[in-house]
């Protein structure tokens, strides 16, 4: 513990004492102990740092085969056609692309259509669906016209992360 050298204590007393006539001393030693508490800390062992990749800082890789979410799919296309996604890269409606909300950008997946059993691999490139908690995925215009969920414009799907297109 360090404490404060003793000309210190002096000068803080010294002021302490002039405050005597405007506070009672129970009052000016309770912020004479809170002015040298903060020097109890100084002598303290950090703590210990957590294992590796455990930090919520520090995003996992996504597992191939392992990864899953069952949801709706919805599309999105024409509006947004040249400007940049999350990502940063131009946003392309004819490329196998998806958005997702937590997914790293880069990660390859494979939505189902679960009424017609037809599927699609696309890339993650963006953040997205916000607002309805069942959408877990929107597609590209190429994506949902591949998976035939284009005309209704949402489509319950399971989502599976794979290695590559």
């Amino acid at each position: 513990m360090n404490a404060a050298p003793p000309q210190a204590v002096a000068i803080r007393a010294g002021r302490l004492a002039a405050l005597g006539s405007v506070l009672p001393a129970s009052i000016a030693r309770v912020i004479a102990l809170a002015t040298f508490a903060g020097c109890a800390h100084a002598g303290a062992v950090p703590p210990a740092a957590e294992p590796p990749g455990q930090t919520a800082s520090k995003p996992r890789e996504p597992r191939a085969g392992v990864e899953f979410q069952q949801g709706y799919a919805t599309w999105y296309g024409s509006k947004l056609v040249g400007h940049r996604t999350a990502d940063g890269e131009v946003f392309d409606p004819l490329a196998m692309t998806a958005a997702h909300r937590t997914l790293p950008f880069g990660t390859w997946v494979e939505v189902t259509c679960v009424d017609t059993g037809r599927s699609v691999r696309v890339r993650i490139t963006d953040r997205g669906p916000f607002g309805h908690a069942e959408r877990i995925i929107d597609l590209s215009r190429a994506a949902a016209d591949k998976l035939g969920i284009r005309s209704r414009g949402i489509a319950p799907v399971a989502v599976h992360v794979v290695n590559g297109p």
